[in-house]
This record gives structure tokens, sequence and C-alpha cells, in this order.
């Protein structure tokens, strides 16, 4: 395989955790498969026509970076090394990793448009991973709508009475921000709780966007599973234990991972929705799925895959890069 110039779009690499990020394991495999890494964040990105040319370029302010597990400490961070910045053309990379964190608002949603322009496999395409276009039609809590007999009863509202009326049907609901991330703004509201109203006023006076609402899943209790998908396949998973007096499982607050294997409904789940992952060109994607039930397809900036491996004793970020290289010719 010939060495690939990668650029990854990503939050501050000196303030992840090298011990537990999925993007650092990601730009960790890429240097030892003899990959160039560039590491770039998204509000560098600049978008130019060129009348003279009948073209255009898409162009950010990149560093080109070495990563390391371990080490002495290194310009910015004890885990990289970085050159200077350096006006990089996009068009000219390989492959773009489009790992920054949600929230997924119109700023994610221009870059989206903005790589999409670049995005393809062959001469003068870049592969970005993962499909610009999937991401932008794939939010990830309505995405797993696509497959209603995977989840629980759900609604999606900007009706307040709508959201009573669900409730008054399943009694233990769930509250969700639609495009919220790491378990932020979730609630859980039984049938005697009695803010419900309260709560849609202060919601609704403050976003112009929808709640997901669902039945709550009492097996959240014994963790919420993440699945982690190659390419359509499974790579394994791992159980996001809530801690105690909370029902949020998410890791970023305070959710602890444990080893976990797969049910018969989990491999029923994962049949149903990888042939979508993979022809949407949705390489590298995390589930989420509680008791029976699927609850959301993440496709944004998944984690848990050193999580995953260090339980399995695996490499996740190896299948994402086989699965990527095998897109280029040899």
């Amino acid at each position: 395989m010939p060495s690939l110039k990668i650029a990854v779009q990503m939050d501050p690499l000196e303030q992840v955790n090298p011990k537990g990020d999925s993007t650092f394991a990601l730009m960790l495999e890429a240097q030892a498969r003899g990959h160039t890494l560039y590491e770039y964040h998204v509000n560098s990105l600049r978008y130019e026509t060129h009348p003279e040319s009948k073209g255009f370029a898409l162009l950010c302010q990149a560093r080109q970076v070495q990563v390391f597990r371990e080490g002495a400490q290194h310009e910015g961070a004890q885990h990289a090394q970085f050159s200077p910045y350096e006006t990089l053309d996009l068009g000219q990379t390989d492959v773009v990793l489009m790992r920054q964190d949600p929230p997924f608002d119109m700023g994610y949603i221009s870059a989206t448009y903005m790589l999409e322009r670049i995005h393809g496999i062959g001469e003068g395409k870049t592969l970005i991973v993962n499909n610009p276009r999937a991401v932008r039609d794939a939010p990830e809590k309505l995405v797993a709508m696509n497959f209603p007999a995977l989840m629980p009863p759900t609604l999606v509202t900007w009706s307040s009475e709508a959201i009573k009326a669900f409730r008054a049907e399943h009694g233990d609901i769930i509250l969700k921000p639609l495009y919220g991330n790491g378990g932020v703004g979730i609630f859980r509201l039984s049938a005697q709780d009695e803010n419900l109203s309260s709560l849609l006023e202060f919601y609704f006076s403050t976003s112009r966007e929808p709640l997901m609402v669902q039945r709550f899943v009492p097996a959240v209790k014994a963790g919420d599973k993440r699945i982690i998908l190659v390419d359509g396949e499974v790579a394994g998973a791992i159980n996001r234990m809530p801690q105690e007096g909370e029902i949020r499982s998410n890791m970023h607050v305070g959710g602890v991972a444990q080893p976990i294997g797969l049910t018969e409904r989990d491999k029923e789940i994962c049949t149903a929705i990888g042939p979508f992952l993979k022809r949407e060109g949705l390489i590298f994607v995390g589930i989420d799925v509680i008791g029976e039930w699927l609850t959301e397809i993440n496709v944004t900036s998944p984690t848990g895959i050193q999580e995953l491996d260090r339980f399995n004793h695996t490499n996740t970020a190896a299948l994402v890069w086989q699965a990527i290289e095998s897109k280029f010719p040899s």
C-alpha cells in the first residue's frame, strides 16, 4: 500500500486524552502504516473559486504531526510533535477524517457541504471519512428512525401537546435534544413528574429545534451498549454503565466502560443496518443499544475503540484503515 496523505479535521489535538481518544488511536495506526498525517481545525477551512481556471480549492491551515503513545514532552503536548502551520489544499490529500465533536449545528453542516465538493474515489478526488453527504443526511438520533422496528416507541416534535400525549400513553419517558451529544440535556420524566410543562416551556423558549421523546427503557440500569461497526461489519462492543443515581451512561458524564458480548438481538440489529452503512460510505460508526432497542446511530465522531481494544485485545483502528485503504488501487 503506498503512503497516503491524510488530513484530520478535529478538535485541538493537544487537549485529547491519548489513552482514551478514538481519533488519536486512528492517527497512531495510520502513522504505523506509513501514512503522513496533518491535523487542522474546522474553523480554518476556506473554499475559494478561481474563475480564470474555472476551478476551486478547499484550503485550511494545517500542521503536519507525529503522534506518540508515550514519550518525552514534545512541542505543545506529550503525545504529539507538530510542524509549523501551512496552507494545505485538501483536494491534494488522499483522505480527510472528519472527526471534530458535535454539536451537529449549521457550522457542522457547512463543513460537510465544503468537504462534499472534493469527496470521491479516484484521481483528483479525496476520500472523506465518513462520507460528508451521508453524515449530513444522518443526524444521529434521526437516522436510527430509518429502522422503526428496532427502536423503542419514539416521537420527534415541536408540539408540547404531542409530548404530553406520548407520556400519557407510555408513562415513563426520556427527553433528548435532537442534535445534542454526550448525554447533555437528557431528562427522564415519570408519569407522575410535575416538571414536564415547565421543562418544555423552557426548552422551546430557548431553542428552535424539536425534541426527541422515547419510552424509557429500564434496561439502561444494566448499561448502554456501544457497538462499533466498520464498513458495515461488527468490530465489537463495550457496555457503558451509568454511575449511581444517573440514567445517562455516556463516558462524557462519568459512564464506566465494561467488556460485553453481543446478544442475538444485537446481531439482528447490526445485520439490519450494516448494508445501509456500507452503501452510504459510513465507514466508522458506533451504535447505541439499550436492552433490546437501538437508540442512536453515531456517524459524526464515534468513540469507544480504545476501550474495546483493551477488553478484547483487538486493533479496531487497523480495521478502519484496512477499509479505507481498500478504496485505493494497489
